[in-house]
């Protein structure tokens, strides 16, 4: 799909008409063509100086979400799009493009609609039956789209990917002898496409011929060396070839890529388990139950390890945290009546055994209940057989299978500051930074160039080394605040804290009203702290699961806390002096989320956009801290408004946590 999606652009792009000034026209030019290469950064940053230089291109706004799209930002496209149609309201593509995104975030009601009003206004517009068909598909509407995926393949036989699609919508529908007629047109008309010999040897799979599987498979690597769900898959058909040595070889390398697949680890520890690798197998097993501490069968088969290693207390605990998962788990109440016996516990072994009975005989005079957790208490059933990504077990008790055991640190964007630089940098047109005449004018007054940013500007040994001497020779005619705040800004770059905080104190008793003194002097106290905590490896940082969940973290083993009281102290005094100056509610927010007052650190964000609705790392660091509070919602529109603003890793951190599977 995505490839029928990038014909489409590309066709959209090459058909939109040029604007009437040659200022437009350019940046036009710059943001299409970005948008053709996959610099989707790129493209975004022409495309907001268009809407700026006129608010209703509603081709820019287009674009502009289609360049967000392609960066997961899918929350961010539905508002370009929504302002796209506010603006034109019959613009098919913003239809479509909204469809596909609606679709992506599980809205598929909202999706089906916009597709019907584009298939009124565009009726002989192929690409929406492709785009629709799809849509039914994720809504398990097979039947309809079987019907969209015949309309588009009449219109356009040679696209392989609609034949991918319509036999999987036959798969499930029950009709295997389609859909493999599809996968094989499918590979007819792209033999270097690894998914079309993928998606046939799951039915091979199905109909247990592993010898064709095996070979799909095979083939399938031969083409795309890193795709997981091959080697996956390819395990599966090993392990019932009895193929151990090659399923174990091809579960290494689904970990060797893709080291938290939690599926992986699982079916490793079964088999590690089989060929009496224990200690293996136990380590497996508790990287699965890091992962999802809920899943009954990891304790299950955990338990029957520690049996054979004789640690009958271990298994004891494991056959007891899967009963409470699974109260009519007749099987771990029959083992651990068994342990329990083991231990001498017998009157307590006895009643487990007892209770493994009752609910063997409830079970089969239910048999005719279909509901899943009576399945637990059938002593005939064996839990220790490998699941595939599509059992029932692997959907319920490993969260849609794919979990992933990554923790990422994400961290806050540094404080804002005054930091020697080379040169006096120049505002350039269009481009959105904050003015203020009292900063340009104390910029001017220093004898030195700085920048004020929160990132440090390059800044080489011998300059360095030159505005030093300078400003060593100013001091000596006689102290002043600037020539002061000067020295402590180099001595800060120097790692000397003491001296440089020493001239922040003279500075400020030479002029205890300027806001900028206390703005880098509260700065500096901030990371003289986060220095100390750095060489102590306790600093701490926002911590999110890949599955979207948060805790804190501290790197090893917490020590101490810290306190920024200080730090905090001179950024209100900087904002009682000037009480406009976005920056200061940004460094406050940034020193209340490290204090841990993270509903407070919120509020001094949302007052830094207030008063500057184009600071980005603002927008980025209030998402990252209503992320970490489980407001995803509102989290991910400000990474959206973030990546907008030209903060590059808010793409990294929508694509974590903002997209519909992490949501």
């Amino acid at each position: 799909m995505r490839r029928v999606l990038l014909l489409l652009v590309v066709n959209l792009l090459t058909l939109t008409a040029l604007f009437a000034q040659y200022d437009k026209q350019q940046f036009f030019f710059r943001g299409r063509q970005s948008l053709i290469e996959g610099k989707y950064s790129n493209a975004i940053e022409q495309f907001n100086i268009l809407v700026q230089l006129d608010t209703n291109l509603y081709e820019a706004f287009f674009f502009r979400g289609i360049a967000k799209y392609n960066l997961g930002d899918f929350l961010g496209a539905l508002v370009d799009f929504d302002q796209t149609l506010k603006i034109n309201p019959i613009y098919t593509p913003a239809y479509h493009y909204r469809a596909i995104t609606l679709s992506r975030t599980g809205k598929y009601d909202l999706a089906l609609k916009d597709l019907e009003e584009a298939v009124d206004l565009r009726p002989g517009y192929t690409g929406l039956y492709f785009s629709r068909g799809v849509t039914y598909f994720l809504s398990q509407q097979f039947e309809k789209a079987v019907e969209d995926f015949d309309r588009f393949i009449r219109r356009e036989p040679r696209v392989s990917d609609a034949y991918l699609n319509r036999g999987a919508s036959h798969l499930y529908l029950g009709d295997t002898l389609r859909a493999i007629g599809d996968y094989n047109t499918a590979i007819s008309l792209n033999r270097f496409d690894s998914e079309g010999y993928i998606r046939r040897s799951r039915i091979h799979i199905m109909q247990k011929n592993f010898e064709p599987a095996l070979e799909d498979l095979t083939t399938a690597l031969s083409l795309d060396s890193t795709n997981t769900f091959a080697y996956f898959n390819r395990a599966l058909v090993r392990y019932d070839k009895k193929d151990i040595m090659g399923a174990l070889s091809d579960l290494e390398k689904v970990l060797e890529l893709d080291p938290g697949n939690a599926l992986t680890l699982y079916n490793r520890a079964l088999i590690r388990s089989q060929i009496g690798d224990y200690n293996n197998a136990i380590d497996d097993y508790d990287r699965v139950i890091a992962i999802n501490p809920n899943n009954v069968l990891a304790y299950y088969n955990r338990a029957s390890v520690f049996v054979q290693l004789g640690r009958f207390r271990d298994a004891m605990d494991d056959y007891s945290q899967a009963i409470n998962l699974y109260p009519d788990f007749a099987n771990a109440y029959m083992n651990r009546s068994y342990v329990k016996n083991q231990l001498g516990q017998f009157t307590s072994a006895k009643s487990d055994f007892d209770i493994a009975q009752r609910k063997v005989r409830d079970y089969r005079a239910m048999q005719s209940d279909s509901a899943g957790v009576s399945a637990f208490a059938d002593t005939t059933r064996k839990y220790d057989r490998l699941l595939a990504l599509d059992a029932d077990f692997a959907k319920r008790d490993f969260n849609n299978e794919l979990l992933q055991y990554r923790d990422v640190d994400i961290r806050l964007k540094p404080l804002f500051k005054f930091r020697p630089d080379t040169v006096v940098r120049e505002i350039a047109a269009l481009e959105k930074r904050f003015e203020d005449r009292r900063m340009s004018e104390f910029k001017s007054s220093l004898n030195i160039p700085v920048s004020f940013t929160s990132t440090p500007p390059e800044l080489s040994t011998v300059n360095q080394r030159i505005y030093i001497e300078e400003t060593d020779n100013l001091l000596r005619r006689g102290k002043s605040g600037t020539a002061l705040f000067a020295k402590a800004l180099l001595e800060s770059g120097n790692k000397q804290y003491n001296t440089a905080l020493e001239c922040y104190n003279q500075a400020i008793a030479l002029e205890p009203d300027q806001t900028f003194y206390y703005i880098n002097r509260g700065a500096l106290q901030s990371e003289m702290i986060d220095f100390i905590s750095s060489m102590e490896s306790n600093v701490q940082v926002l911590t999110l699961d890949n599955a979207g969940a948060t805790r804190a973290k501290v790197r090893e083993q917490v020590t101490r806390s810290y306190d920024y009281t200080a730090a905090i102290h001179d950024m209100k005094r900087a904002a009682e002096l000037t009480p406009d100056f976005p920056y200061i509610y940004y460094n406050l927010g940034n020193l209340y989320c490290l204090s841990n007052d993270l509903p407070e650190s919120i509020i001094q964000y949302s007052k830094a956009i207030e008063l500057f609705p184009h600071l980005g790392e603002a927008y980025y660091n209030r998402g990252l801290v209503q992320i970490y509070l489980q407001d995803k919602q509102k989290g991910c529109l400000d990474m959206s408004k973030a990546g907008e603003l030209g903060i590059q890793e808010a793409y990294s951190v929508i694509k974590k946590y903002c997209t519909t599977e992490n949501r």
